[in-house]
């Protein structure tokens, strides 16, 4: 059983550690929770006790695959209370987050088995984030950043990479959604900004940040 701060650091860890590939250091979960390096090391010692890290010093910190059921089943519920807020209680997708930060933290299995279910067993979140199902299993979507396409491809949006508040108010602004249909019109080699057709109707412009953040599908 872990609490509320372990799971939080767990989680952090975890994605690092995915998007790396690599040991995760101290440093780097320090700035991703906006705390100090002293107290980072001090949770990897409560969490290394509990056999959900590994951790060498001078090396980094490795989840345990005990940790990685762990966090993975963190990521579920936070996963489902989005889907549950977006979907039922009709809140925009750039106000769920933070909501479900804390629901998340809910030990009843019972309760997101059930959740689970009233949602008809969603594969994906309101951001495009796959949902690890109980056994921590789940099924990533092939997808690029809108960055690495070619001008006059013609793509779906699967997933934003980015999903702070702000990104997704200004995606909202743009009418890009997961789903959107995006075509590349033109690429700006100066500063990477991109034209794009959203949907066949509306077209702007997008820095170089947007369209790495847009992840797509053909």
């Amino acid at each position: 059983m872990l609490s509320f701060a372990e799971e939080n650091y767990l989680k952090a860890i975890y994605h690092l550690s995915e998007q790396t590939g690599e040991s995760v250091s101290t440093n780097a979960i320090a700035d991703t929770l906006n705390t100090k390096a002293a107290s980072v090391t001090d949770m990897i010692k409560r969490l290394s006790g509990k056999g959900i890290l590994s951790y060498q010093k001078y090396k980094g910190v490795q989840v345990s695959e005990k940790g990685r059921k762990a966090a993975l089943q963190v990521i579920r519920k936070h996963r489902l209370w989005e889907t549950f807020l977006v979907e039922k209680l009709k809140f925009n997708w750039d106000e769920v987050h933070d909501v479900a930060e804390q629901l998340e933290h809910i030990k009843s299995p019972l309760l997101i088995r059930r959740l689970d279910e009233f949602l008809a067993y969603p594969k994906y979140d309101p951001h495009g984030d796959p949902i690890p199902d109980e056994n921590g299993e789940y099924k990533s979507k092939p997808q690029v950043p809108v960055s690495s396409c070619d001008v006059g491809r013609s793509v779906i949006v699967v997933s934003v990479q980015d999903d702070s508040p702000e990104f997704l108010q200004y995606l909202d602004k743009i009418g890009t959604y997961i789903g959107a249909k995006i075509r590349i019109l033109d690429k700006v080699g100066f500063d990477g900004s991109m034209e794009v057709q959203i949907d066949n109707k509306k077209t702007v412009f997008i820095s170089r940040e947007v369209s790495e953040n847009i992840w797509v599908t053909d």
